[in-house]
C-alpha cells in the first residue's frame, strides 16, 4: 500500500532553497519539519518564510488568518532523530558536498521506515551515486526546484538506475500538489536545466572578459534579444559567483568538454570575494 504524504521533512531549512521548498510544502497543506545543524539556522529560516508571507499579506495575496495556518503547520528541528518522527517524504536541500550528503543519508536511513522517499535538491550531483549512498536507491529521486522555489513554477524531476517507477509518480504527485509544472530527466550531471544554462552563462563571463561588451549590454542583449526575464550576468550574480563556479568545475571534471570550461575572470571575481548580491558585489554593486 502506498503511503500517503502528510508530513514532508525538508532538511536544510536555514537555506534559501530549503526554506522556500518548506514555504511552498506548507502553503498547499503539508505539515513541515524543518531540520538544520543549529538552532539559528532554523530560526533564520522560518523567519525567512514568515517575512515572505508578509509580503504577499501587503500585495493582498494572502490573509493574516492564512499566514497563521501556514506557519502553524511548519515546526523546527536541530534534532534529526525527532525531526524524522511521522514524517512521509524528505527533502535534502543541503550543501552541494557529497560527503556530507551521503552522510546525512546513511544516518537518515537507520531512522526512517523503509518506505519513506528521500528526494534530493541537488543541482549537479548524480541521483544514481547518492541513491547508492542512501542504502535505499528504489526510494532515492532528485528533486530540483529552482530559486525561489515560492516563485518560480519548475521542478526538475531526476530518477537514478534504482529509482522505481512507484517513487517516480509519488514524487511528480507531491510537486503537482505544490502547483509546480514538472519535467522528468534521467541521471546525468546537470540533468536538463543546468545542461543548457551554464554554457550559456560562462559565454556571458567571456564576452565580458574580451572587452565585446560591457556587463549592461550583454545583459540587455540576451534579456530584449531571447526574451529571457534577466540577463545572464545578473542570474549569476544572483546565484552566487562562487556556486557557478563550483557547478562548471563540477561539469568539466565530469564531461570533460570544453564547453564546460570556466573563465578566468570569474575564478578571480571569487577569489577577490565579489560573489554578487551575497558579498553586495559581482557584476554590479549592490
Amino acid at each position: 500500500m502506498t503511503r500517503e504524504i502528510n508530513t514532508i521533512l525538508v532538511l536544510g531549512v536555514g537555506g534559501a532553497m530549503g526554506n522556500g521548498i518548506a514555504h511552498v510544502a506548507a502553503s498547499v497543506g503539508y505539515n513541515v519539519h524543518g531540520f538544520d545543524l543549529a538552532q539559528n539556522f532554523v530560526d533564520k529560516g522560518i523567519s525567512s518564510i514568515k517575512s515572505n508571507l508578509e509580503r504577499g499579506l501587503k500585495r493582498g495575496s494572502i490573509t493574516e488568518d492564512e499566514i497563521s495556518e501556514i506557519m502553524g503547520r511548519i515546526k523546527g528541528f536541530t534534532d534529526l532523530k525527532e525531526a524524522t518522527e511521522n514524517v512521509d517524504f524528505v527533502i535534502e536541500a543541503v550543501f552541494e558536498n557529497i560527503e556530507i550528503k551521503i552522510d546525512l543519508y546513511q544516518k537518515l536511513n537507520d531512522m526512517l521506515p523503509n518506505d519513506v522517499i528521500i528526494a534530493s535538491n541537488t543541482s549537479t550531483i548524480s541521483i544514481s551515486l547518492l541513491g547508492g549512498g542512501s542504502n535505499r536507491g528504489d526510494r532515492f529521486i532528485g528533486m530540483h526546484f529552482f530559486n525561489p522555489p515560492p516563485v518560480m513554477k519548475l521542478v526538475e524531476i531526476i530518477t537514478g538506475l534504482q529509482t522505481s517507477q512507484e517513487v517516480l509518480e509519488i514524487t511528480l504527485g507531491v510537486a503537482h500538489k505544490m502547483g509546480k509544472e514538472t519535467i522528468v530527466a534521467k541521471d546525468s550531471p546537470g540533468f536538463i536545466v543546468n545542461r543548457v544554462l551554464v554554457p550559456m552563462l560562462n559565454e556571458a563571463v567571456f564576452l565580458l572578459q574580451e572587452g565585446i561588451g560591457s556587463a549592461e549590454d550583454i545583459d540587455k542583449g540576451v534579456q530584449l534579444g531571447l526574451n529571457h526575464p534577466m540577463g545572464p550576468l545578473r542570474l549569476l550574480d544572483l546565484v552566487g559567483l562562487d556556486t557557478a563556479l563550483n557547478v562548471s568545475d563540477s561539469f568539466y571534471t565530469q564531461f570533460q568538454d570544453s564547453k564546460y570550461r570556466v573563465p578566468q575572470l570569474l575564478r578571480q571575481m571569487v577569489a577577490a570575494k565579489m560573489l554578487g548580491r551575497k558579498s553586495g558585489q559581482g557584476f554590479y554593486k549592490y
